[in-house]
């Protein structure tokens, strides 16, 4: 473990709280332990933390993350990204390698979402080169939580947003049995309602989208009153 964190672990778990610890784990299915620090208590001992101890070094950042991401608590996969947010300006090109390397293991939506939206997305405008490539490579991989990845990666471009690209890879994975891209599919088309109401009413028209999928596109449009489409 890297002398950095060794503080960090040795704080978190002297405020664990296994009353806690049960029902967050339960949560999450029971797939990951935690220490049972809720995410307020858990920021502020972070922040705590950074006041005392500083940033680590650029250099130490990679080896810091993976540290943190082998320990069991689940806490400690979420401060890994805390800490990897705070450089987002300071990523070289490779930190798309370390990204997929998050994304596939010890996976679930928790940690995904935040890897595809705050990293993948970022790192994708800053490295714009790098960004067929692997969503091409995601896309042939049959990992579903890369694929989701594909589909998440521009949930905050708004008017950025490559729609012709969004609706390819939606195209692509349209018709999967697994709930978490059918979900995903509605999440960024119906992120993406916020900037182009008609262009996703549209697609959801002309397309034989999921209920899922279908119900979680028009969900935005509908709350605000501003649904219109034939079927």
């Amino acid at each position: 473990m890297h002398s950095y964190i060794k503080p960090l672990v040795k704080l978190f778990k002297a405020n664990a709280n296994p009353a806690n610890a049960e029902p967050m784990a339960k949560y999450m299915r029971n797939l990951f332990p935690y220490l049972g620090i809720k995410t307020p208590k858990r920021k502020a001992l972070f922040r705590d933390f950074i006041k005392e101890n500083g940033l680590p070094e650029i250099s130490e950042l990679k080896q810091i993350t993976l540290d943190l991401w082998n320990l069991p608590e689940r806490e400690f996969q979420y401060t890994a990204m805390g800490i990897l947010r705070k450089y987002s300006q300071k990523w070289d090109d490779d930190y798309i390698d370390l990204f997929e390397q998050l994304i596939i293991t010890k996976s679930w939506w928790d940690s995904v979402d935040g890897l595809a939206s705050w990293m993948v997305g970022e790192h994708f405008k800053k490295f714009p080169h790098l960004r067929d490539k692997y969503i091409d490579r995601w896309m042939k991989s049959e990992n579903m939580w890369l694929q989701r990845t594909c589909l998440l990666f521009q949930l905050g471009y708004k008017d950025k947003t490559d729609e012709t690209l969004m609706k390819s890879i939606i195209i692509e994975l349209n018709g999967s049995k697994e709930f978490f891209i059918n979900k995903a599919i509605g999440w960024i088309l119906r992120e993406y309602s916020k900037t182009d109401a008609q262009s996703v009413m549209n697609f959801v028209e002309n397309n034989e989208l999921s209920n899922l999928s279908k119900r979680e596109a028009l969900k935005w449009l509908k709350n605000q009153g501003k649904l219109r489409i034939t079927n």
